[in-house]
């Protein structure tokens, strides 16, 4: 085989340079192939490059100290990706929230049950988004009843056909929520995946005592009466008259 044959004949130009096309020749020459692989797979390495976390070299093996970092068994890292993923499980769960019509009060009760709690009891739906839908479903329907009063059954006793017809009209569902709906399509969960899942849900809420869960709030104050925290005692005595 000639020598230029091999794509190095120094004698042609760019423009006018060989390049083989036979079975399982590249786009370049292979004298440039093999500059381009070598360049591309060590690429530039420099003295003072860092080797933090790995070893000196091939031969040597990681520190015992590395190595129970990376699992997760040093002192500094414990319980590292429980952390994570209940931040992750807030920030999910934040996002979705924002999206909805949703009162600070409401997202903040949905955002506490979803920070404790367990997911594994929910199965294959134990996706965060997934559990989040049916904690806001679960939450916002409560709350917005409690608003009416439609969780008082003795009160209900006493009202008229009439008023119970009233009443009912004035509550809005949170499944009526386009934006709701969209998410539920995204995730593919139908009115039956819901209503078992709100099942495995109450269960949960109940064992790991979380009904009362909200973030960053007391579940027994009232979310209609103004903040009292910070300001002058001035300013919290005119808000408290207010």
């Amino acid at each position: 085989m000639r020598y230029e044959d091999q794509g190095l004949d120094e004698s042609h130009t760019d423009d006018e340079r060989w390049v083989s096309a036979g079975p399982g020749d590249g786009a370049l020459p292979r004298t440039e192939a093999v500059k381009d692989e070598r360049v591309r797979r060590w690429d530039i390495a420099t003295p003072s490059a860092t080797q933090i976390g790995r070893a000196q070299s091939a031969d040597e093996e990681l520190p015992e100290r590395l190595r129970r970092l990376h699992d997760e068994q040093h002192p500094a890292m414990q319980g590292h990706s429980e952390r994570m993923h209940r931040l992750d499980k807030i920030r999910i769960t934040h996002a979705i929230c924002s999206r909805l019509d949703l009162t600070r009060w409401e997202r903040d009760r949905v955002l506490g049950i979803m920070a404790e709690l367990d997911l594994t009891a929910f199965g294959s739906q134990r996706a965060i988004p997934t559990v989040a839908l049916v904690v806001v479903s679960h939450v916002v329907d409560r709350e917005r009843q409690h608003q009416l009063g439609l969780d008082d059954s003795e009160r209900l006793a006493a009202l008229s056909a009439d008023s119970m017809e009233r009443l009912y009209e004035l509550f809005d569902p949170i499944t009526d929520d386009d934006t709701y709906q969209d998410f539920l399509d995204e995730q593919d969960l139908t009115t039956t995946n819901i209503n078992r899942l709100k099942r495995v849900l109450k269960t949960q809420l109940e064992e790991q005592e979380l009904e009362g869960a909200v973030l960053g709030r007391s579940p027994f104050r009232d979310p209609n009466l103004p903040a009292v925290e910070g300001g002058t005692a001035d300013e919290r005595e005119e808000a408290a008259d207010s």
